[in-house]
C-alpha cells in the first residue's frame, strides 16, 4: 500500500512515497517548470517505477505547495502550512515552532502540544526574506547557490543589506561590490538580512524547540544567522527540503485510511 505527498513549490517539486505504517519508501526532487503537473507526474512515476509500481497503485495523494491546484492526479489538496506542521512533527515530535523558508515565501508556525497549527505568519509579498534572494545573490557574486553559505563563513565583517525588496537589494549588492566590499562579507550580510526579516515576521510567536525547514535550511550558515537574529536555539529538520511532501504523504495516509 502506497501513499504519496507532492509538494509543488515555486522553485522545486518534491515527492515522498510512504507505506502503510507511515515509513518513507522513497523520495525525490525535480526543478519546477512551466507545466507543473507534467513535472510532478514524471517525478512520481519515476519513483514508483523504481518500486515496480505505478500511479494506479497509490491509495491516496495529497498535493501541497504553491502549485498544488495544478497537480491533476492528487486526490486531496492541503495548504503547505498544515503539511509542514505535520511533517515537522513526524521528524521532530517535540517541536513547538516551525520556521520554513522556501523559494518565494517564508512562514513561521506556532504549534499546539498535539501538533496542530496554533498560529502562523507568512511573508509572500517580498522575496528579500526567501530563497530567491539567495539565488540572486549567488548570481551576482558568481558562485553556485550551494557554495554561498561556505563563502559567507569566511566573512570577518558582514555587510549591511538594508533594502526591503530583492530588486533594490540586488542594486545594493552591485554598489557594495563596486565599493570594494569582499564577496564573503556580502554573502554573510545577505544571510543576516534574511534572518532579520524572518525574526521580524516571527515577533513573539515562537516557543522552544524551534525547527527550521525548507530548502534554505540546507544553506550553510543560515541556521546560525537565524539563531543570532532570534536570540534562541534553532534546530534543522532531518530532511528540511522534504518536510512539506512528507507531511502531505502522512496526511494522504490518514485520508486513505478514512
Amino acid at each position: 500500500m502506497i501513499f504519496m505527498g507532492v509538494d509543488a513549490g515555486s522553485r522545486a517539486i518534491k515527492v515522498v512515497l510512504a507505506g502503510r505504517d507511515g515509513t518513507v519508501i522513497d523520495r525525490g526532487v525535480a526543478d519546477q517548470g512551466v507545466d507543473h503537473a507534467a513535472r510532478a507526474r514524471a517525478l512520481a512515476e519515476r519513483l514508483l517505477e523504481a518500486r515496480g509500481a505505478s500511479l494506479r497503485d497509490v491509495e491516496a495523494t495529497v498535493a501541497t505547495g504553491y502549485a498544488r491546484a495544478a497537480i491533476d492526479f492528487a486526490t486531496v489538496r492541503i495548504t503547505e502550512i498544515t503539511c509542514h506542521a505535520r511533517g515537522v512533527r513526524a521528524e521532530a515530535p517535540a517541536a513547538a515552532s516551525v520556521i520554513e523558508i522556501g523559494g518565494q515565501d517564508s512562514k513561521v508556525l506556532r504549534l499546539h502540544p498535539g501538533g496542530a497549527v496554533r498560529d502562523f505568519a507568512m511573508n509572500d509579498r517580498c522575496a528579500a526574506g526567501t530563497g530567491r534572494f539567495l539565488e540572486v545573490a549567488a548570481q551576482r557574486l558568481e558562485v553556485r547557490l550551494e557554495d554561498l553559505g561556505h563563502l559567507a563563513r569566511r566573512s570577518r565583517a558582514p555587510a549591511a543589506i538594508s533594502s526591503m525588496c530583492v530588486v533594490f537589494a540586488e542594486t545594493e549588492i552591485i554598489g557594495l561590490l563596486a565599493g570594494g566590499a569582499a564577496a564573503a562579507d556580502i554573502a554573510a550580510g545577505i544571510e543576516h538580512s534574511i534572518a532579520t526579516r524572518v525574526a521580524a515576521l516571527a515577533g513573539r510567536m515562537l516557543a522552544d524547540p524551534v525547527v527550521f525547514t525548507g530548502g534554505v535550511a540546507l544553506v550553510p550558515g543560515m541556521r546560525e544567522a537565524l539563531q543570532d537574529a532570534l536570540g534562541r536555539s534553532v534546530e534543522i529538520a532531518p530532511s528540511p527540503q522534504f518536510t512539506g511532501a512528507l507531511g502531505a504523504a502522512l496526511l494522504a495516509r490518514e485520508d486513505g485510511e478514512r
